[in-house]
């Protein structure tokens, strides 16, 4: 069974409705056609572009960013860094993505479809630890804003929400910021950032979530002006239920005026996966999230037409040597990495690097996202590369890795190898004891069971085979675990060869 649609075919849907790591949602509609963009941070192409016609079945359409920039700061993977939190919006006939680096600015692109053609990042405001940023058009009045938050970790400062007039092209900011939500003076309030900005019913609204990603909740505030004063309310917390930290996201009403608030949970090393609450807004104006401020675990679809059970796509067999649009590279990505040719299947380089002992340090990574469901992972590999050293295999990344696969021998054979590092580690080191793999190839398989732990086997001819010992994928910081193709070889003179990958498959477990 392949991975499969959170609708349940029967009027209602589960949650989470995407079950992986996409993280820091924001979401709008256009016409019949619903939109959702999600965090990237250091991975190219970035902006990830969803599309539903129902809010519960997406697929993924495409990307907004296809370099970071500045593109020479990540030519070499900044795992946690890059693009934070974006937000979505549709105005003046245009597409608009603005999010904030925490090392650079604020940035924003902008299309006049989603598909594109995108515009090249645009810096409307340069400084270190500007966060979460927020457009808003103001439709009444013609003016136009901005709302972001800080990282503490490059300003010095946190829980706090900062507004700007803002140029009304999108193109820079108007004034110096005023802060409008202060934290500090919110008694019990923490970690206030992720800040999403409209305007209802005659009041300014920012929903933003507090109290950190693992145990916060969501907050609502409102005020007669932009710049406040804000008045507050939780509206969307824990209880009862086992949804940790529910929270940062966005509002969306459908045509028939439905109201619906898509957020994240925390799961560890499956990332940031994305839950969708029922939302109307109460007698006294507020909104109300959920069941009564609680997340819901399954729940009766919006009222959309009936849609085919569809979820973001997994499995490639990589046609003329190209991949699909679920892949990103760990940095900006470089020509000659991936060969396009007349057949299928992946012709990656065998990129010639000094960090050739550690999967964390290298660009040419190419990646999914885990799935959040006990699944298996299964893979074709082939080494045509003659250099000794050359390696390449499939692999389980984060701030630990793990990995399976062929290399290249000086005697010329070709030996199946398994390998791990522990976070704490600068290098890796044998999983398990090297083995010959006669023909160059190999069928390697990651099992990936309950808490992300996950079993490594492999055919080079004999069978289906076990290997190592049972490895537990873990998150970087912000980012949750990777699933990984590589191919690399120590440093030298000329080209170093090239490894193939056919019949990628992930497969739900029963």
């Amino acid at each position: 069974m392949a991975l499969t649609s959170a609708d349940l075919g029967d009027g209602t849907y589960r949650n989470p409705v995407l079950d992986a790591d996409w993280s820091d949602p924001d979401l709008l509609r256009v016409g019949d056609d619903f939109y959702l963009t999600a965090s990237s941070f250091g991975r190219a192409p970035g902006l990830p572009l969803l599309h539903s016609r129902d809010l519960v079945n997406w697929t993924l359409v495409g990307h907004a960013l296809q370099l970071l920039e500045p593109a020479g700061d990540f030519r070499k993977p900044r795992h946690d860094c890059g693009v934070w939190a974006p937000s979505l919006r549709h105005h003046d006939d245009r597409f608009w993505i603005f999010w904030g680096d925490p090392d650079h600015g604020i940035f924003q692109v902008n299309a006049p479809e989603i598909r594109g053609p995108w515009t090249r990042p645009h810096l409307v405001k340069e400084g270190k630890g500007l966060i979460d940023a927020c457009p808003l058009w103001d439709e009444e009045t013609g003016e136009a804003y901005l709302v972001h938050a800080w990282a503490k970790s490059r300003a010095g400062v946190k829980n706090r929400l900062t507004g700007h007039r803002m140029r009304p092209d999108g193109t820079g900011l108007l004034d110096e910021g005023k802060v409008i939500v202060d934290a500090d003076r919110i008694p019990g309030w923490f970690t206030l950032e992720g800040p999403k900005a409209y305007r209802h019913d005659g009041w300014f609204w920012i929903f933003a979530p507090a109290g950190g990603v693992e145990s916060g909740w969501q907050g609502a505030f409102r005020s007669r002006g932009f710049f406040g004063p804000y008045e507050e309310r939780i509206v969307l917390e824990q209880g009862d239920t086992e949804v940790n930290g529910p929270h940062q996201g966005g509002w969306v009403r459908t045509a028939a005026g439905e109201d619906w608030f898509a957020h994240f949970q925390q799961r560890g090393p499956y990332g940031r996966v994305v839950h969708l609450q029922p939302m109307r807004w109460g007698t006294d104006g507020w909104p109300v999230l959920g069941d009564e401020g609680a997340p819901v675990a399954v729940h009766k679809k919006p009222d959309l037409p009936p849609q085919p059970p569809s979820a973001p796509a997994t499995d490639d067999d990589f046609p003329g040597g190209r991949y699909g649009r679920q892949w990103q590279w760990t940095a900006n990505p470089q020509d000659g990495w991936a060969t396009q040719h007349s057949g299928d299947g992946l012709r990656l380089s065998c990129v010639r690097t000094v960090d050739a002992h550690d999967l964390r340090k290298l660009p040419n990574v190419l990646t999914q996202r885990l799935p959040g469901i006990s699944a298996t992972v299964e893979v074709e590999l082939r080494l045509d590369s003659e250099e000794p050293g050359a390696r390449a295999g499939l692999a389980v990344l984060g701030d630990a890795f793990s990995w399976i696969g062929l290399q290249r021998e000086h005697d010329g054979s070709v030996r199946l190898v398994h390998r791990f590092a522990e976070s704490v580690a600068d290098r890796e080191r044998d999983a398990a004891h090297p083995l010959e793999a006669p023909e160059g190839r190999a069928r390697l398989w990651i099992e990936i069971g309950a808490g992300a732990r996950c079993r490594f086997s492999y055919d080079v001819g004999d069978g289906r085979i076990p290997s190592g010992q049972v490895f537990a994928a873990t998150p970087w910081r912000w980012v949750g675990a990777l699933l990984g193709l590589f191919a690399l070889a120590s440093v030298g003179g000329g080209h170093a060869g090239a490894a193939s990958f056919t019949h990628f498959r992930i497969t739900a477990t029963p």
